[in-house]
């Protein structure tokens, strides 16, 4: 059984003010871009079995710009529909909802077309990623570039816990995160580690 690796996509100007962006396809910034491309370092020598993008440009150009060659873009890797809170940050919502949490409350309807997202119908697609790259796990490593809030779900249900469970595991800009195996069991075995050209973050390191 391979590993797991999880890349999410450098800084943009929203995720670096804290604004919640899914459909909102913006470029990344100077220092999301040079996050980018200080994971080459870390992937260089590394070959997969299989490597899925999220469709919007942000995560594609991560990819890019880190070598991962070959990359195909698979829909269901797109960051969780935030429908009427897009572009908007926890900090404004909670001045009407002080109590609200994405992580239990889902969100309210956005414009036509995006009608934003429960936890569980994020989990599914989660759900169908795994599916889908289970025969390529079983030859070899697999890496996908994403988004925040997706991956943190998809790590939950990998690990076998519900999508609320992703609260759990936060996930920096321009990181790779691993996933292993332990005596048979799914590991976290690395977490948001940074290039060399990023102030480190502390990443958490295990043996397979």
């Amino acid at each position: 059984m391979g590993d797991l690796l999880l890349v999410r996509h450098g800084e943009t100007e929203w995720s670096a003010s804290g604004k919640h962006t899914s459909w909102t396809d913006l470029p990344l910034t100077q220092g999301g871009e040079e996050q980018a491309k200080s994971l080459a370092t870390q992937l260089a020598g590394r070959t997969f079995a299989l490597t899925l993008t999220s469709p919007l440009h942000r995560a594609v150009r991560t990819a890019e710009l880190a070598g991962l060659s070959g990359a195909a873009t698979e829909p269901d890797l797109h960051e969780w529909d935030y429908g009427g809170y897009e572009g908007i940050t926890t900090v404004d919502i909670h001045r009407t909802r002080p109590d609200w949490r994405l992580w239990t409350d889902g969100v309210p309807p956005g414009p036509p077309g995006h009608p934003g997202e429960s936890p569980d119908e994020v989990a599914a697609r989660a759900d169908r990623v795994l599916a889908r790259i289970a025969p390529a796990l079983a030859e070899g490593d697999v890496i996908l570039v994403a988004h925040g809030h997706f991956l943190r779900v998809l790590t939950a249900r990998h690990l076998g816990l519900g999508a609320a469970e992703g609260r759990l595991f936060q996930l920096r800009t321009g990181t790779v995160s691993r996933l292993s195996t332990e005596h048979d069991w799914p590991v976290i075995a690395e977490w948001n580690a940074a290039g060399s050209t990023e102030t480190p973050h502390r990443a958490l390191s295990a043996s397979k």
